[in-house]
Protein backbone atom coordinates (compact mmCIF):
# COMPACT_ATOMS: atom_id res chain seq x y z
CA UNK A 1 0.00 0.00 0.00
CA UNK A 2 1.45 3.38 -1.09
CA UNK A 3 0.68 6.43 1.00
CA UNK A 4 0.40 9.65 -0.93
CA UNK A 5 -1.11 11.98 1.89
CA UNK A 6 -2.77 12.08 5.03
CA UNK A 7 -5.59 13.98 6.67
CA UNK A 8 -6.53 14.15 10.69
CA UNK A 9 -10.36 12.67 11.64
CA UNK A 10 -10.35 13.94 15.15
CA UNK A 11 -6.94 13.44 16.05
CA UNK A 12 -7.20 9.99 13.92
CA UNK A 13 -4.47 10.32 10.41
CA UNK A 14 -6.14 8.82 8.03
CA UNK A 15 -3.72 8.31 4.54
CA UNK A 16 -4.92 8.94 1.07
CA UNK A 17 -3.86 5.26 -0.32
CA UNK A 18 -3.91 3.56 -3.49
CA UNK A 19 -6.86 1.27 -4.79
CA UNK A 20 -7.77 -1.07 -2.00
CA UNK A 21 -7.60 -4.91 -3.46
CA UNK A 22 -10.70 -6.93 -3.90
CA UNK A 23 -9.48 -9.08 -0.28
CA UNK A 24 -9.40 -5.68 1.39
CA UNK A 25 -12.86 -4.79 0.27
CA UNK A 26 -14.01 -7.40 1.24
CA UNK A 27 -12.65 -7.52 4.62
CA UNK A 28 -13.76 -4.24 5.35
CA UNK A 29 -17.10 -5.06 5.13
CA UNK A 30 -19.88 -4.51 7.92
CA UNK A 31 -21.75 -7.33 8.79
CA UNK A 32 -26.02 -6.28 8.39
CA UNK A 33 -26.45 -6.72 12.08
CA UNK A 34 -24.02 -3.98 12.77
CA UNK A 35 -25.03 -1.40 10.56
CA UNK A 36 -27.52 -0.32 13.10
CA UNK A 37 -24.59 0.87 15.60
CA UNK A 38 -22.69 1.88 12.87
CA UNK A 39 -22.01 5.31 11.55
CA UNK A 40 -20.63 3.78 8.06
CA UNK A 41 -24.22 4.18 6.16
CA UNK A 42 -23.56 8.09 7.04
CA UNK A 43 -19.74 8.29 5.71
CA UNK A 44 -20.29 6.11 2.65
CA UNK A 45 -23.02 8.75 1.81
CA UNK A 46 -20.58 11.40 2.56
CA UNK A 47 -18.04 10.34 0.76
CA UNK A 48 -20.42 9.80 -2.46
CA UNK A 49 -21.31 13.76 -2.58
CA UNK A 50 -17.75 14.34 -2.28
CA UNK A 51 -17.09 12.29 -5.71
CA UNK A 52 -19.90 13.96 -7.14
CA UNK A 53 -18.45 17.34 -6.46
CA UNK A 54 -16.18 16.32 -9.40
CA UNK A 55 -18.81 16.70 -11.73
CA UNK A 56 -20.34 19.75 -10.09
CA UNK A 57 -16.58 21.35 -10.81
CA UNK A 58 -16.96 20.44 -14.39
CA UNK A 59 -20.47 21.27 -14.76
CA UNK A 60 -19.56 25.34 -13.53
CA UNK A 61 -15.75 25.38 -14.39
CA UNK A 62 -15.32 28.44 -16.95
CA UNK A 63 -18.87 29.60 -16.75
CA UNK A 64 -20.99 32.33 -14.85
CA UNK A 65 -21.94 29.94 -12.41
CA UNK A 66 -20.15 30.50 -8.92
CA UNK A 67 -19.31 27.82 -6.78
CA UNK A 68 -20.93 29.56 -3.79
CA UNK A 69 -24.94 29.82 -4.68
CA UNK A 70 -26.46 31.20 -1.38
CA UNK A 71 -29.88 30.89 -2.69
CA UNK A 72 -29.55 27.34 -4.09
CA UNK A 73 -28.02 26.71 -0.54
CA UNK A 74 -30.56 27.86 1.67
CA UNK A 75 -33.22 26.11 -0.71
CA UNK A 76 -31.62 23.01 0.50
CA UNK A 77 -31.25 23.26 3.88
CA UNK A 78 -35.16 24.78 4.41
CA UNK A 79 -35.92 21.53 2.56
CA UNK A 80 -33.71 19.16 4.87
CA UNK A 81 -35.24 20.92 7.98
CA UNK A 82 -38.55 20.69 6.80
CA UNK A 83 -38.34 16.93 6.18
CA UNK A 84 -36.51 16.22 9.45
CA UNK A 85 -39.35 17.18 11.39
CA UNK A 86 -41.26 14.05 9.73
CA UNK A 87 -38.65 11.76 10.68
CA UNK A 88 -38.61 12.77 14.46
CA UNK A 89 -34.80 14.44 13.85
CA UNK A 90 -34.08 17.89 15.43
CA UNK A 91 -34.49 20.38 11.97
CA UNK A 92 -31.28 22.60 13.71
CA UNK A 93 -28.79 19.46 13.64
CA UNK A 94 -29.98 18.40 10.37
CA UNK A 95 -29.10 21.51 8.78
CA UNK A 96 -25.68 21.24 10.52
CA UNK A 97 -24.98 18.09 8.56
CA UNK A 98 -26.08 19.30 5.86
CA UNK A 99 -24.79 22.59 5.73
CA UNK A 100 -21.15 20.85 6.28
CA UNK A 101 -22.03 18.39 3.15
CA UNK A 102 -22.25 21.89 1.60
CA UNK A 103 -19.12 23.32 2.58
CA UNK A 104 -17.35 20.22 2.15
CA UNK A 105 -18.38 19.90 -1.58
CA UNK A 106 -17.38 23.31 -1.76
CA UNK A 107 -13.48 22.38 -0.10
CA UNK A 108 -13.62 19.45 -2.77
CA UNK A 109 -14.69 22.48 -5.99
CA UNK A 110 -12.15 25.01 -5.14
CA UNK A 111 -9.58 22.33 -5.17
CA UNK A 112 -10.50 20.87 -8.92
CA UNK A 113 -10.42 24.79 -9.85
CA UNK A 114 -7.03 25.48 -8.04
CA UNK A 115 -5.84 22.47 -9.63
CA UNK A 116 -6.98 23.53 -13.65
CA UNK A 117 -6.20 26.45 -13.47
CA UNK A 118 -2.56 24.98 -12.62
CA UNK A 119 -2.73 22.03 -15.38
CA UNK A 120 -5.33 23.48 -17.76
CA UNK A 121 -4.33 19.96 -19.88
CA UNK A 122 -6.48 18.31 -16.78
CA UNK A 123 -9.70 20.41 -17.22
CA UNK A 124 -12.55 18.23 -17.96
CA UNK A 125 -13.28 17.59 -21.51
CA UNK A 126 -17.30 16.53 -21.00
CA UNK A 127 -19.38 19.14 -18.57
CA UNK A 128 -22.06 17.29 -16.92
CA UNK A 129 -25.65 19.00 -17.09
CA UNK A 130 -26.22 20.10 -13.53
CA UNK A 131 -29.67 20.20 -13.39
CA UNK A 132 -30.49 17.06 -15.35
CA UNK A 133 -27.75 14.50 -14.25
CA UNK A 134 -25.92 15.89 -11.30
CA UNK A 135 -28.83 17.59 -9.12
CA UNK A 136 -31.00 13.67 -9.25
CA UNK A 137 -27.88 12.55 -8.38
CA UNK A 138 -27.64 14.85 -5.26
CA UNK A 139 -30.99 14.90 -4.41
CA UNK A 140 -30.95 11.05 -4.00
CA UNK A 141 -28.03 10.87 -1.93
CA UNK A 142 -29.91 13.92 0.32
CA UNK A 143 -33.13 11.61 0.79
CA UNK A 144 -30.34 8.44 1.81
CA UNK A 145 -28.56 10.97 4.12
CA UNK A 146 -32.01 11.48 5.77
CA UNK A 147 -32.56 8.11 6.27
CA UNK A 148 -29.65 7.50 7.55
CA UNK A 149 -29.84 10.56 10.14
CA UNK A 150 -32.45 8.83 11.33
CA UNK A 151 -31.09 5.26 11.71
CA UNK A 152 -27.95 6.08 12.94
CA UNK A 153 -29.87 8.82 15.78
CA UNK A 154 -28.90 6.31 18.83
CA UNK A 155 -25.67 6.18 18.18
CA UNK A 156 -24.65 9.67 16.95
CA UNK A 157 -25.93 11.01 20.52
CA UNK A 158 -23.72 8.21 22.20
CA UNK A 159 -20.49 9.23 23.68
CA UNK A 160 -18.97 6.81 21.60
CA UNK A 161 -20.35 8.73 18.24
CA UNK A 162 -17.20 10.58 17.76
CA UNK A 163 -14.41 7.68 17.66
CA UNK A 164 -17.04 5.45 15.77
CA UNK A 165 -17.39 8.39 13.12
CA UNK A 166 -13.73 8.72 12.42
CA UNK A 167 -13.33 4.56 12.19
CA UNK A 168 -16.34 5.08 9.77
CA UNK A 169 -14.93 7.80 8.26
CA UNK A 170 -11.50 6.08 7.49
CA UNK A 171 -13.12 3.13 5.84
CA UNK A 172 -14.79 5.33 3.31
CA UNK A 173 -12.19 6.86 2.78
CA UNK A 174 -10.12 3.72 2.17
CA UNK A 175 -12.95 1.86 0.10
CA UNK A 176 -13.36 5.19 -1.87
CA UNK A 177 -9.58 5.87 -2.50
CA UNK A 178 -10.16 8.93 -1.51
CA UNK A 179 -6.99 11.36 -2.82
CA UNK A 180 -6.01 13.86 -0.63
CA UNK A 181 -8.71 16.24 -2.02
CA UNK A 182 -11.47 14.55 -1.42
CA UNK A 183 -9.94 13.45 2.28
CA UNK A 184 -10.18 16.95 2.86
CA UNK A 185 -13.66 17.39 1.95
CA UNK A 186 -14.34 14.65 4.04
CA UNK A 187 -12.68 15.93 7.51
CA UNK A 188 -15.14 18.93 6.42
CA UNK A 189 -18.33 17.20 6.25
CA UNK A 190 -18.22 15.19 9.77
CA UNK A 191 -17.98 18.01 12.47
CA UNK A 192 -22.22 18.13 12.85
CA UNK A 193 -22.53 14.62 12.80
CA UNK A 194 -22.31 13.64 16.62
CA UNK A 195 -24.34 15.05 19.35
CA UNK A 196 -27.22 15.02 17.08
Amino acid sequence: MSVAAAVSFGGAVVPAVAAPSASTVAATAVPAAAVGHSLLPLTELFAQRLLLADKVAAAKYGTDKPIDDPVREQAILDDVAARAVPLGLDPDAVTAVFRDQIEANKVVQRGLYARWDAHPEEIPTERPDLVTVIRPQLDRITTELLTALQQTAAVRAGRSCAPRLYAAAARSAYVHHLDLLHLQGLARAVPSVCGG
